[in-house]
């Protein structure tokens, strides 16, 4: 294990993941220092946050809420500053070793990228950044340093169920899923559901956005997305399996016939932890272990693509390719943030993405710039559908 610390530069401090990466650091006072957190608008947490751990710098996204940050923070020797150009420039310090990339949606691309430039180890919780330029990523980091490690636990369980693999002894990506909390619910009843019912996830604590993803299963169609970019695995090469239990995270199928499962209870400290601790070794934790108990009733069974049309709406955008994912991705933003505010009902989320997705033709091959564009393109379209 290494003799320093490592200094982490936090981005979505304040979010679900960004505290559960605060508790590993505080976890390991001796391995990691919180160098940089990055809020979008929860000024006072992130106040609260930045007093206990004294980072060197602090940046709140949002710029109205800067100058309550500055002063309120005016005592200590904690820089702090405010907007997306802040964030970018900030990941690139030499002085940061790994970027936990846990802020929310789109958000995250542009500081994922200027890390990646910058060479740094990134811990991937942003999936929406491969979902929306997974191939403008990939590419980056054909020329980069940089190393990225998955932080969702279905991605991190498949990438501890090949190590010491062959990519070409792969045959299937099995990626699970809960079903979130409509899984029993029959279709029709679907629109009557409010944001308060799709907010009672089963088995995990996540924040709002990305809890009704879970409750339309948009979620898991960006996770096998980012599946296709960080493995290499064709959209037909990964199946979605509902696992009620959420205990095993994923598996992964061999062309000798074999399998390899990646279990663990429900807790996404494990995957964080498991991503900070890379490439040195696993951390122990006393954390509760698993038990015989929570393996004995295991169950699987396959997903409702009727009931929940935006798997399918995610395979096709897979196939497409280009910026198709980017805009799916954009008008389900805005979907969700118009169901979280009772603005729209459940199921018109899913025409929300259809239809902003029909009117926009997909660009192949896109820059970061055509990105920009269709991005901004779509919520506008789709705010305009609300």
């Amino acid at each position: 294990m290494r003799e320093t610390r490592r200094n982490i530069a936090v981005l979505g401090s304040t979010g679900s993941i960004g505290r559960q990466t605060l508790d590993i650091i505080a976890e390991y006072p001796g391995l990691f220092n919180a160098w940089l957190l990055v809020a979008r608008s929860s000024a006072d947490l992130l106040i609260q946050q930045a007093r206990q751990f004294r980072p060197h710098m602090v940046i709140i996204a949002d710029e109205n809420y800067y100058e309550y940050v500055r002063d309120a923070l005016s005592d200590t020797d904690i820089e702090v500053a405010t907007g997306s150009a802040a964030i970018a420039q900030a990941v690139t310090a030499p002085e940061i070793d790994t970027v936990v990339t846990a802020m929310v949606g789109y958000s995250g691309l542009e500081s994922t990228i200027a890390a990646i430039k910058a060479g740094k180890r990134i811990a991937l919780a942003n999936k929406e950044t491969l979902v929306v330029a997974g191939e403008l990523i990939t590419a980056l980091l054909e020329n980069s340093d940089s190393v990225l490690y998955p932080v969702d636990s279905e991605h991190g369980a498949f990438y501890q169920c090949l190590v010491g693999e062959r990519m070409q002894d792969v045959e299937k990506l099995w990626l699970t899923a809960s079903g979130g909390p409509f899984r029993k619910l029959p279709k029709e009843q679907l629109v009557t559901v409010t944001a308060a019912d799709a907010l009672k996830h089963p088995n995990w604590s996540m924040g709002a956005k990305i809890t009704i993803d879970s409750a339309t299963m948009m979620n898991k169609g960006f996770e096998m997305i980012e599946a296709r970019w960080l493995f290499g695995i064709e959209p037909r090469g990964i199946e979605i399996v509902v696992h009620p239990q959420s205990i095993i995270h994923s598996m992964v199928a061999f062309k000798d016939g074999s399998v390899k499962a990646q279990l663990g209870l429900p807790d996404m400290r494990l995957p964080i932890r498991y991503a900070l601790g890379l490439p040195d070794g696993r951390l122990a934790s006393d954390c509760r272990k698993m038990t015989i108990e929570d393996m004995a009733s295991l169950t699987f069974e396959r997903p409702d693509f009727d009931k929940f049309p935006l798997l399918t709406t995610a395979y096709s955008a897979a196939h497409t390719g280009g910026t198709a994912p980017c805009v799916m991705n954009a008008a389900n933003e805005i979907a969700v943030g118009a169901f979280l505010k009772d603005k729209i009902r459940f199921t018109d989320i899913y025409d929300i993405i259809e239809k902003t997705m029909a009117s926009i033709a997909p660009i192949e091959h896109p820059t970061y710039e055509d990105y920009v564009a269709c991005n901004a393109e779509a919520r506008q379209l789709a705010a305009s559908l609300i």
